[in-house]
């Protein structure tokens, strides 16, 4: 008797299992999106920033690249984050060029801020086993942001899905930008 009752159980569980999977296989799927919900957020670790500095590179008859930068570190010396405006001699345009640790969700890529104004992304280029590089043509209107603000507020979201942020300062940016390289490295190739 005891056999027949498992013997039934079975036979129906067999039954009602092809119309479960039915049921689950006709529901929609849920739409992918491209979005994403930070858990939560935090702030980075102490940075230290320098001075903004600005350096340029006269390559054997070409036109002059000059790149106003910032770097910041961790207490233990590590880079943190350097960030680069590169540009060309005779050129409107301006890159944007930001350095971050690795160990960041780079799909949304980082957010730029200047004084809590207007939000604008720069996205993930690529990582290599110390740094992840961010980087794109920089958008006129946050240069001049930046050359009129007080501070750049930078976000990412690190793997945990937390949004880290950090604030540096833009008190020099504008004067050292439009003003003489500290250095200028050039090179003569002679053919």
């Amino acid at each position: 008797m005891r056999h027949s009752q498992w013997l039934s159980i079975l036979v129906g569980i067999s039954l009602i299992w092809p119309a479960v999977d039915l049921a689950v296989a006709q529901q929609p799927a849920k739409p992918v999106s491209d979005e994403f919900a930070a858990r939560g957020e935090r702030e980075a670790r102490a940075i230290k920033y320098g001075d903004w500095q600005k350096l340029c590179f006269k390559p054997g008859g070409a036109k002059m690249v000059c790149r106003t930068s910032i770097s910041g570190t961790f207490e233990t010396g590590q880079t943190a984050v350097r960030i680069y405006v590169v540009e060309r001699e005779g050129d409107s345009a301006a890159r944007l060029q930001l350095f971050l640790p690795v160990g960041l969700y780079v799909r949304p890529g980082v957010k730029l801020a200047v004084d809590k104004g207007t939000a604008y992304k720069v996205p993930f280029s690529w990582c290599l086993t110390n740094t992840c590089i961010a980087g794109d043509a920089a958008n006129p209107a946050l240069l001049r942001e930046m050359e009129a603000g007080k501070s750049l507020v930078l976000e990412v979201i690190d793997t945990n899905m937390l949004s880290v942020s950090t604030s540096l300062p833009l008190g020099q940016f504008a004067a050292v930008r439009k003003g003489a390289p500290a250095k200028i490295f050039e090179q003569n190739i002679d053919e």
